[in-house]
């Protein structure tokens, strides 16, 4: 099949203004320096680190979109001490551990506490930080004094954390509901809009969010804990360990680990970003909004492309006669639209790397997902198209002696994109905001940069407000590029 000029016009105008937007990410690389261990067993080496920038103040973003927190600068510490480099990722704590399972990344640094359980599958390092739990309610609350006042209530807690194994360890007791969350942040949010009484939460952590005027208080004292180490998988990267514990030793021998708590736990208001008005949030996120607006233009763009090939091909096989290929065709579209989009974004990004024993690149696991699942409705919308033009209209082409090919390419196929171009602007328009569930594998497109600086301000709803505007012009924008272009080219 020949390309369709109109479609090829669209794209290629769409890659145009999208690499005009494209710019390099810094990179999140941490190299020694020239004063490194030379006795360190790992001296020059690298190792992809896991973190989850949604955990303040050990490891979150400040206002440029730069990696800081209590982890990270203890990471990047210990690696200039023993001399090899680390490349950070930021992930969300279950995707991280996910990752490492997939041999996607050497270790996971996310204020993971130390457990029994946790030991079975994973060795870490020596403790670097001794944590413990604390319990907190909304700020104008007075009817929540003690945890017998939580009984029949619902008490919310951040999945994998300490806060969550003491909270079930003691529901039983006093008769509450408990509610597990991914982030730190919604759980604020929870107990902020009455869907939770209160949060029990690592308390370096609420305390940093009061600081942060998260709207909530405490009103228990804290509750000594376990510790937090760095996981490393079963039997691997004992090197890693050995030369963690030596940096961590090092740096708690000459108080620059005191100082690297100092600088988040002694006042955590230093560090505060929660504060000013709309405008200035608005102001201060923009830089990383607009790099998450870039990736998802960018991915967008890129997969759709590749969806069109394969929604076209597939799409003339539905229509063709051959009983075989209309098989596979709808295979292909039932194993890709009949199951969802997030279970092959985990599978291409975390299950492929296992099967083939290598990393997958986090871009092409996007773009695979992506492309897979439009690609199956783009089939669907070729087939419908195909068939709505008026089968005289081939019989008319056939009687004139041009072959079925040439009968569809120069008569057929012409109309059908015609019929399919609205469904298929539709469909482009599903797949952008369809992009935003990438965040899910670390992917940095604009809902995850969005969800990475309200974990470091607490300012949820007015964050979100701006990724709402951010996608609603993005998207009244590129529908009314790809309406002129088609107008322009179908009149």
């Amino acid at each position: 099949m020949a390309k369709s000029p109109r479609w090829a016009a669209l794209l290629a105008l769409m890659l145009t203004l999208i690499t005009a937007l494209a710019t390099v990410l810094p990179a999140g690389s941490v190299h020694a320096d020239e004063n490194t261990d030379a006795n360190s067993p790992v001296a020059g080496q690298t190792f992809r680190i896991a973190t989850d920038t949604t955990f303040a103040p050990f490891e979150f973003r400040d206002s440029t979109g730069e990696m800081i927190g209590i982890d990270i600068d203890l990471m990047r510490a210990i690696a200039e001490r023993e001399g090899f480099t680390v490349q950070i990722q930021s992930l969300g704590f279950n995707a991280a551990l996910q990752a490492l399972s997939a041999n996607q990344v050497d270790a996971v640094i996310a204020g993971m506490s130390i457990t029994d359980a946790r030991k079975q599958v994973y060795d870490f390092t020596d403790s670097y930080f001794q944590s413990g739990v604390q319990r907190a309610i909304a700020k104008d609350n007075t009817e929540i004094t003690s945890y017998d006042d939580l009984a029949g209530k619902t008490v919310v807690v951040k999945t994998g954390s300490e806060g969550e194994t003491y909270a079930k360890s003691i529901q039983a007791q006093y008769g509450f509901e408990v509610d597990s969350v991914d982030q730190s942040s919604t759980m604020y949010e929870t107990v902020k809009s009455g869907n939770a009484v209160a949060v029990i939460d690592d308390y370096p952590v609420l305390a940093y969010g009061i600081a942060q005027n998260n709207g909530l208080k405490t009103v228990t004292d804290k509750v000594p804990g376990g510790d937090y180490g760095v996981a490393v998988n079963k039997g691997m990267n004992a090197d890693f360990v050995t030369a963690f514990n030596a940096g961590l030793a090092s740096l708690k021998a000459d108080g620059t680990y005191q100082s690297i708590l100092d600088k988040y736990l002694a006042d955590p208001s230093a560090n505060a970003s929660g504060q000013g008005s709309f405008l200035q949030l608005a102001q201060q996120a923009f830089p990383a909004l607009m790099i998450g607006l870039r990736n998802t233009l960018v991915i967008t763009a890129v997969s759709f492309a590749v969806a069109m090939v394969l929604g076209f091909a597939f799409g003339l096989l539905r229509v063709g006669k051959s009983r075989l290929l209309n098989g596979v065709a709808k295979v292909f579209v039932a194993v890709f639209r009949g199951t969802p989009l997030l279970v092959w974004a985990f599978f291409f990004y975390f299950g492929v790397p296992q099967l083939i024993g290598r990393p997958v690149n986090i871009w092409v696991a996007g773009v695979l997902t992506l492309a897979l699942n439009s690609g199956a409705y783009i089939t669907e919308i070729v087939r419908g198209a195909v068939k709505s033009v008026d089968p005289g209209q081939l019989e008319a082409a056939r009687s004139l002696g041009l072959g079925y090919g040439k009968s569809m390419q120069r008569v057929v196929l012409p109309q059908a994109v015609k019929i399919a171009t609205p469904s298929l602007i539709n469909q482009l328009v599903i797949m952008l905001k369809d992009s935003s569930l990438l965040l899910a594998i670390g992917f940095g497109e604009l809902l995850y940069q969005g969800q990475q600086i309200y974990a470091a301000n607490f300012r949820v709803t007015e964050t979100l407000l701006l990724v709402a505007i951010i996608y609603f012009v993005a998207i009244s924008l590129l529908t009314w590029l790809a309406n002129v272009v088609d107008r322009r080219i179908n009149r």
